[in-house]
């Protein structure tokens, strides 16, 4: 082997590629003499990949690479633990007391439950479409004209009631039916 090839920054296999990349070169020159113009260009083609290959080979092996740490190779399991509920009992406290004042938590009601989804749903269909056809004229209601009851009628109706002066009459089956009548009739 030459000498270039022997020094310890070239590894042996580069050594290998560079001395047949040479090579193929030295011995393709004098035959291609004899073919074609196409049969000497697919020769350079080869020769010239052949050559940027280990050019790049070579490029690669001096970047830095990431490696992940190892206390992140093993997720770990943990045990859940079971915590008992509390309960909360209500405090009175009194008028001057400045501490903190219990506050029972919120019951969310669904639209679906209220006066005024029970008073809407007990139209018939036309009725009901008719009903968000008025919404919608008005500007209130911007969803499809379907005939069911969602949050997008909801707030329509309650936007329109609000806006006359009727934002408590949904808040019972009773005046809410006045309300969709208003829009009917």
């Amino acid at each position: 082997m030459l000498p270039a090839f022997t020094t310890h920054t070239v590894s042996f296999k580069h050594a290998i590629v560079a001395a047949v990349t040479a090579l193929a070169v030295a011995l393709s020159a004098a035959p291609a003499l004899a073919w074609g113009q196409r049969e000497q260009d697919t020769l350079k083609g080869a020769v010239g990949a052949l050559v940027i290959e280990n050019v790049i080979r070579n490029s690669r092996q001096n970047q830095p690479r990431y490696v992940q740490p190892r206390y992140y190779a093993q997720p770990q399991y943990v045990q859940p633990q079971y915590v008992q509920p509390r309960s909360y009992e209500p405090s009175y406290p009194s008028r001057h007391d400045h501490r903190r004042r219990y506050e029972a938590p919120r019951q969310t009601v669904s639209i679906y439950s209220t006066a005024a989804a029970r008073a809407f749903n007990s139209y018939s269909y036309n009725e009901r479409r008719l009903i968000q056809r008025r919404l919608a004229a008005y500007g209130y209601y911007r969803g499809g004209v379907d005939g069911s009851f969602g949050p997008g009628t909801y707030s329509a109706i309650s936007a329109y009631a609000n806006a006359n002066g009727q934002g408590r009459a949904l808040a019972s089956s009773h005046s809410a039916f006045a309300v969709y009548d208003g829009l009917i009739y």
